[in-house]
């Protein structure tokens, strides 16, 4: 199963969702590869150092002649690989304008991969543009995390439009795996809202599991480790576990 999980508005918990979805799974005995695409690398920060690291995504997406191997970094999560990004891959799109290939680069190179790891992860940027697109390609689920606010469906019609665009043509097999609401303040009638709101609009798509509002979970990247090694009995790792389980239930 390849997951893009994808939201072109930030702060929604795209980053926290794919640490721990990813370190969730492979506490679950899957070999999970992270593929951090977002310029901002946080992602990446949270899991290595760049002392030795000698290529990131956007190497990967522009010289085809390296070894794919040469990309791969293993982390201190057991189970865990990742392909780090710089703040160079904000240069991608002027790069590939033109290309024939754009939006298949990222599929053609993870291709090799797919007997490899169990589970690949795809961490997307704040936007809808080519390496969104590239992540819709390539991927076979997509999850969208909401955060619960006052705004949180915001936007989601362009998404979902895009993801239509991309099953018309380049991958109709792409699938909505589901709808993850985040940040939630279980105190306030807005998150219990929002939540309903969700259902409503989402249905069975949307995962049964919601993602508290955490301090834990926003200082684990900190410490370079998920939540389940930096605080394995907060409400954030429990959460996550139960997120991990729901989503290798449904692929």
């Amino acid at each position: 199963m390849i997951i893009a999980i994808a939201n072109q508005k930030g702060g929604v918990g795209k980053t926290t969702t794919a640490i721990n979805l990813a370190a969730g799974c492979a506490l679950q005995g899957k070999r999970v590869l992270i593929v951090d695409l977002d310029p901002q690398s946080n992602t990446s920060l949270s899991f290595i150092s760049y002392d030795n690291v000698d290529g990131s995504t956007y190497e990967l997406l522009t010289d085809l002649n390296r070894n794919l191997e040469d990309f791969i970094y293993p982390t201190a999560s057991t189970g865990v690989d990742v392909i780090p990004s710089r703040i160079n891959l904000a240069k991608l799109e002027a790069k590939l304008v033109g290309e024939f290939d754009a939006i298949y680069r990222l599929k053609e190179r993870i291709e090799p991969l797919k007997g490899k790891y169990d589970l690949i992860v795809f961490d997307t940027p704040p936007t809808l543009g080519l390496i969104t697109v590239n992540a819709l390609v390539a991927a076979s689920h997509v999850l969208i995390p909401i955060q619960s606010s006052y705004f949180a469906l915001e936007g989601t019609d362009d998404l979902l439009e895009t993801i239509e665009k991309v099953r018309s043509r380049p991958n109709p097999d792409l699938e909505l795996l589901g709808v993850l609401v985040t940040l939630v303040d279980k105190r306030t009638t807005l998150s219990k809202d929002v939540e309903a709101h969700v259902r409503e609009v989402f249905g069975g798509k949307a995962f049964e599991t919601t993602i508290s509002r955490s301090v834990r979970l926003e200082e684990s990247p900190a410490h370079k480790e998920s939540i389940y090694s930096f605080a394995p009995n907060s409400s954030g790792a429990l959460e996550y576990m139960n997120l991990a389980q729901e989503v290798l239930s449904r692929g």
